[in-house]
């Protein structure tokens, strides 16, 4: 398979990945938590929110890769292995790197809780419109 056409067919989920690296990795301004708009659990919503996209456009790549909206197990798996890559990898740097970012096991089970939430949305909507091709 064509490498090339492969990153051709991700484009936009390797922007929103260099999206989510960039803010997750961004210093906050100390005033952040006195704005009012922000709340317990925010960052939370935010990194399931990443993530939940993030996998949506992995799927829509691969869509436009086979040219079709079959998919096996192998690749469901490939995007959970990805993602979880990815979230970690995000932790680590955070904590080693950005000091000034908190580096939690939460964000990376919110991201992964994002990630169950794009396989199901996008399974579910595959197969409920496979079913009304159907009829």
């Amino acid at each position: 398979m064509n490498k090339i056409k492969v990153f051709s067919q991700q484009r936009l989920a390797l922007l929103w990945t260099v999206f989510i690296l960039i803010l997750c990795t961004m210093k906050m301004p100390d005033s952040i938590g006195e704005s009012g708009f922000f709340f317990t659990g925010f960052d939370k919503m935010v990194h399931l929110g990443f993530f939940f996209v993030l996998t949506i456009l992995l799927f829509y790549g691969e869509t436009k890769n086979q040219r079709s909206y079959n998919f096996g197990i192998l690749t469901v798996f490939k995007i959970l292995l990805l993602t979880f890559a990815l979230g970690g990898a995000i932790e680590l740097i955070q904590l080693r790197f950005f000091t000034y970012r908190s580096a939690e096991w939460w964000d990376l089970g919110s991201d992964m809780i994002g990630v169950f939430m794009g396989i199901f949305a996008y399974v579910f909507l595959n197969k409920s419109n496979y079913n009304e091709k159907e009829s």
